[in-house]
């Protein structure tokens, strides 16, 4: 039976908002406009660190791009209290999980390895850090496996002892949300995931 990852996080929000506290969310994001829909949502809930780890990003450029629009949105949706963490950049990180995985059709096992490798860092750094709950945007996309995000989410929050918010953003109109904020802040909503696969695709979308 397919899990409504959704209804489960209206829930536990729910019993959230009855306690009146507030706890700390370590939220991993993966970019502005996927955050912006997000935060959206989880701000008046919980208090929020941003955790941009995403060493699949590539060029180097792109992710420094992406970071800034990210640190752009949080000032212009009057969220600058909301801290960002961004470990240094190393895409050898994702090169090194992803060997022999280079020609996998998009949506594949690879991307299931880079799902776990930036949650893990996640919840490595949540637990070491004190948080009470972790999470990640990456859910928002409807080309996002969100029963894989969970279970992935779910398997290591429970062994490193903290808790890990099941979510599924792109329900609820969650996606068309974050679309219709990218106009307004006048978002930079890239062509491709992030990684060099991902652009190569999509340019040989784009030739055909």
């Amino acid at each position: 039976m397919k899990v409504n990852y959704k209804r489960l996080m209206d829930a536990e929000i729910e019993k959230l908002k009855a306690t009146g506290k507030k706890p700390t969310l370590l939220l991993h994001a993966c970019c502005a406009p996927c955050s912006s829909a997000v935060l959206e949502v989880l701000s008046d809930v919980f208090d929020i660190t941003l955790f941009f780890y995403n060493p699949n990003i590539s060029p180097e450029s792109e992710f420094y791009f992406r970071l800034d629009e990210l640190k752009r949105l949080t000032d212009e949706m009057n969220l600058s209290d909301i801290g960002i963490i961004a470990p240094e950049y190393n895409d050898n990180e994702f090169f090194k999980i992803t060997e022999g995985l280079e020609n996998l059709a998009e949506g594949g096992a690879r991307c299931k390895k880079c799902y776990r490798l930036r949650i893990s860092k996640s919840v490595e750094y949540a637990k070491a850090n004190g948080f009470d709950y972790v999470t990640t945007t990456l859910s928002i996309s409807p080309h996002k496996n969100a029963d894989w995000l969970n279970e992935i989410g779910t398997e290591l929050s429970d062994k490193a002892g903290i808790k890990y918010l099941c979510s599924d953003f792109k329900k609820g109109e969650g996606y068309k949300r974050s679309c219709d904020l990218s106009k307004i802040y006048n978002l930079y909503r890239q062509d491709y995931c992030g990684c060099v696969y991902s652009k190569n695709l999509q340019k040989e979308k784009m030739q055909k």
